[in-house]
């Protein structure tokens, strides 16, 4: 189950648009913050993360509340994998391409990096 992950932006990516660097439990990563423009993180906001997208700013009580919220479920560490997955090369960073779902011929929905 992929679920979004709460982190607090620590940096904003210098020469890359709409970029910032997240901590998320000690893991820092670059993530996409484009989805959030017309309320854009500044250092120090707290986001839900998904597949390296921010897809909303929260408060830091409910940053809290999601992480032990996944930690009941038992997917924090799944969550962490995720995490750790994602933005590891210094100039990759999470772009529409790499996540937009894509239909086969079957109706079958799969990645758009595996067609």
């Amino acid at each position: 189950m992929c679920l979004a992950i709460p982190g607090r932006v620590v940096e904003l990516a210098a020469g890359q648009n709409q970029v910032g660097v997240v901590d998320v439990a000690g893991v820092r990563r670059k993530v996409q913050l484009g989805l959030l423009a017309d309320d854009m993180p500044e250092t120090g906001d707290w986001v839900l993360i998904h597949v390296g997208f921010a897809m909303s700013k929260i408060s830091e009580a409910q940053a809290t509340e999601q992480m032990h919220l996944l930690s009941m479920l038992g997917e924090r560490e799944l969550a962490m994998e995720e995490v750790r997955g994602y933005g590891q090369d210094e100039h990759a960073t999470p772009t529409a391409a790499t996540v937009t779902p894509a239909v086969n011929s079957a109706g079958i929905s799969k990645r758009a990096t595996e067609n």
